[in-house]
């Protein structure tokens, strides 16, 4: 049998990112957070918890913490049809789902808030790569993600979304400092470029896209969607930047493209597992609505 109240609590430690704010989470003491949490770990013979600053789940901690997160959406979906069930302080759930971060700073945000402006549900919304956030699924980590990756995950229902479409762009300075004699691979290799982490792939796949080379090119590193664009309206360097961030200051004269009209499309899509899929219709019916909306067709 599983104990739930120590399940609850390795969630809870997870989700606030320590044992004190667990425990004022869950109206309990520390040492009581403490002392199931440790009790459930030598129970298992597995540690569950990180501890740090913040706590964070090991990998046997993070399945515990997705199931706890199951729990509590199967239960609701009880509550729904049995009201009597209902305690005096009705725990809201945390649904945990993936996406780039050029999609959160566009138009993600927007695609969630009718779902939780009509439940009673929390987002943890985790960041990375659009190319890497369906691991995420696969390793039971989240219920759905945002991902470039087409082909379903095992138990997970695909739908296209659209593309997110990027522009390169820089200060009309920097255009001129850098690319006088044309943007061509010699040159856009001696430009500095900006990347937003290793997992970066966007400002080389556009390189080989305008030139057909492969070209190695200076970088700042700097991981804020909003960051590249004020970093490339400071002149700082030239980057791929989401069209819709771009557009009043392209039209201002901040930002020109580095080639007109050379754009990038990323086509992405939404997989939710057909856990997630069945019990919250409208998470997915307000993401796909917004994704077919705000993006590329």
């Amino acid at each position: 049998m599983i104990d739930y109240p120590a399940a609850q609590a390795v969630a809870m430690v997870v989700q606030t990112g320590s044992f004190e704010r667990a425990a004022r989470a869950l109206n309990v003491t520390p040492s009581a957070v403490s002392q199931r949490v440790k009790q459930l770990e030598e129970r298992l013979g597995v540690v569950l918890i990180e501890r740090g600053t913040p706590c964070t789940a090991t990998e046997k901690g993070a399945w515990l913490c997705r199931h706890i997160e199951h729990v509590g959406v199967l239960e609701r979906e009880l509550m729904q049809q049995m009201p009597g069930l209902r305690g005096p302080a009705e725990r809201r759930v945390t649904i945990s789902v993936a996406a780039n971060a050029d999609s959160v700073g566009t138009w993600f945000l927007k695609a969630i808030a009718p779902f939780t402006r009509s439940s009673a549900h929390l987002m943890n919304i985790e960041i990375d790569d659009e190319g890497h956030t369906a691991e995420w699924l696969e390793r039971g980590r989240v219920l759905a993600a945002v991902t470039s990756f087409g082909e379903p995950v095992r138990g997970c229902r695909v739908t296209p979304l659209g593309a997110l479409r990027y522009q390169a762009t820089a200060s009309p300075d920097f255009v001129r400092r850098h690319f006088a004699e044309g943007v061509m691979a010699t040159t856009l290799g001696a430009a500095p470029a900006l990347t937003f982490n290793h997992k970066d792939r966007l400002q080389q796949r556009w390189v080989l896209e305008v030139t057909g080379e492969a070209a190695a090119f200076p970088t700042h590193w700097l991981p804020s969607t909003q960051g590249f664009v004020d970093a490339c309206v400071a002149g700082i360097g030239w980057a791929l930047n989401p069209a819709s961030l771009v557009a009043d200051h392209l039209a201002a004269g901040r930002l020109v493209e580095v080639v007109p009209g050379a754009t990038l499309d990323v086509p992405l899509y939404w997989q939710v597992s057909r856990f997630a899929a069945d019990r919250l219709p409208e998470l997915t019916r307000s993401v796909v609505a917004a994704g077919r909306r705000e993006l590329a067709q």
